[in-house]
């Protein structure tokens, strides 16, 4: 099938700077379904990512003043660019802040974050959010839903009412398609308690929800880890894809392979917080071979970066010298590394990115951030089409686990427990049948409250992830969620005082027993 051509087009309040992107060479597009290349089109253009001396900082936790005063810097005075059609990769050690620069680049940071980090020449807005598709480390999916069925809602939440439902349905089949989802479409996601799809399938699923919205900017916090390297390379090979059809991709990777190290376009690295390397992927050996880190050995260049990184010289071959190495070394190699950064590639870098900027800067700062949540930031989604969505995928979701057979069994048999205790008590017996009150109010006054308690921190990663990429309202999510949960709520109870009011002997009035309930 041929590839699509075409010059997205300039959104409102572009600067010259997006104008000269939208206005470069056309980049090819894979074809997707007839019906959706008019609505794929038009929501791709092109974004130039840029940050520049961006620093982050938490405050410290210590019980001394100066300590609590001081705090830690996680990000310092990190620089670089990525323009349509590149992938940057982050690389460093475990702690050295790479998940952290990637949150401060999605718009997703908060606290103590300064510098400049702008978008197409802007700062970070509700319109450069619905261009961004953020995918976690983590797969946080819900189980019990099938492939198609996880994207297909993800759709309806997060393309615009205005798209017919088959629309939507031929945009997730070529989603599915393109990233090669078909053959476990129907299966089940799976999670802790029953298998699923594979752990790649599942990081394919995380990628095509935020393919569903078409990203211009995609950010992927590790997709590799713990994938093996043939499913490593696979993924990679399917986000090299989409960048090749237009799209800026930023990702963190901890320790790649040689052939996925050489699928990247830019490469930062960074040591505790600190850049020791921005540049070309395939000139990192040289540059370092040009400041003294030079190997004779044919190594994997991303072992010897994260060997630097850590302090460690690549001439220190074997393991008994780099773990007899002291700090005191490693500290010097780190201040080599950082006095040869800021010598041949930080003015540079400086310069090359003073020179693309058009005379206006925006620094991303709280205040900005909050003016450019106005206009831009209006959901795609009316509220009651929310509802109604959340609705039906929480029905589907729980069909498997809200009437499962240990929480019936559960309630079933305390209610013959209790009518066996309190058997046709007499009206005389006031004490016992007080007992048995208080026991059927004690229980349905915690039972649902202990389950409540369980199921919400279950979802909160979920509802964090969801509600950070702006698919629905909390009050739409919270009152969906109550809906879909009130069908078991009320059969339980409803099963449970029908067993212990006529065990127990109670009023035998059609009446007396609905009050009853209506109470419960």
């Amino acid at each position: 099938m041929p590839a699509l051509h075409s010059v997205a087009p300039k959104p409102e309040g572009s600067s010259p700077e997006s104008m000269a992107a939208a206005a470069a060479p056309t980049v090819a597009q894979p074809c997707l379904h007839t019906n959706t290349q008019s609505f794929l089109q038009r929501s791709l253009y092109p974004i130039v990512l840029k940050f520049e001396d961006v620093v982050y900082k938490i405050e410290g936790k210590g019980k001394s003043s100066s300590s609590s005063s001081k705090g830690k810097t996680i990000l310092n005075g990190l620089t670089g660019m990525v323009s349509p059609g590149e992938i940057l990769a982050m690389l460093g050690p475990s702690g050295s802040g790479k998940t952290t620069l990637l949150t401060a680049v999605g718009g997703r940071l908060h606290g103590k974050l300064s510098g400049k980090i702008t978008y197409n020449g802007q700062p970070y807005s509700g319109s450069i959010k619905r261009q961004t598709g953020f995918v976690a480390q983590d797969d946080v999916l819900h189980p019990h839903l099938t492939v198609q069925e996880t994207l297909m809602f993800t759709a309806l939440l997060r393309l615009p009412q205005s798209l017919s439902r088959e629309e939507v349905s031929d945009h997730v089949e070529s989603v599915i398609t393109e990233l090669g989802l078909s053959k476990c479409r129907c299966s089940m996601i799976g999670g802790a308690l029953f298998r699923g799809i594979s752990g790649g399938e599942k990081k394919r699923v995380s990628i095509g929800q935020e393919m569903l919205i078409n990203p211009s900017l995609l950010l992927l916090d590790e997709p590799t880890s713990g994938l093996d390297s043939t499913t490593a390379m696979k993924i990679l090979t399917t986000v090299k894809q989409l960048a090749t059809g237009g799209r800026t991709v930023v990702t963190t990777i901890h320790q790649p392979s040689s052939r996925l190290y050489h699928m990247f376009d830019k490469v930062i690295l960074l040591s505790e917080g600190c850049p020791i390397y921005y540049g070309s992927a395939p000139n990192a050996l040289q540059y370092f071979s040009s400041i003294g880190f030079s190997t004779p050995l044919t190594v994997n260049p991303a072992d010897l970066m994260l060997d630097l990184a850590n302090g460690i010289r690549p001439d220190s071959n074997s393991a008994m010298e780099q773990g007899n190495s002291t700090e005191q070394e490693r500290r010097g190699v780190r201040e080599t590394l950082l006095s040869a950064y800021e010598k041949n590639i930080s003015t540079t870098l400086k310069t090359e990115l003073c020179s693309l900027d058009n005379g206006q800067n925006y620094s991303y700062t709280t205040d900005a951030s909050r003016k450019s949540k106005g206009k831009g930031d209006q959901w795609c989604t009316s509220w009651w089409h929310q509802f109604k969505i959340l609705l039906l995928r929480g029905l589907r979701e729980r069909r498997y686990d809200a009437f499962n057979k240990l929480r019936i069994f559960q309630v079933i048999s305390v209610a013959f427990l209790a009518g066996l205790l309190w058997w046709h008590t007499p009206p005389s017996h006031v004490a016992d049948r007080v007992g048995m009150l208080s026991f059927f109010a004690v229980f349905w006054g915690f039972y649902p409250l202990y389950n409540a308690v369980f199921t919400f921190p279950q979802e909160r990663r979920m509802l964090i992830k969801e509600r950070s990429s702006g698919m629905y309202k909390l009050s739409s999510y919270f009152l969906a969620k109550t809906m879909g949960d009130l069908p078991l709520e009320l059969a339980l109870p409803t099963a449970f005082t029908f067993i212990l009011y006529w065990m127990g002997g109670l009023k035998a009035d059609p009446l007396t027993f609905t009050l009853s309930l209506l109470i419960v």
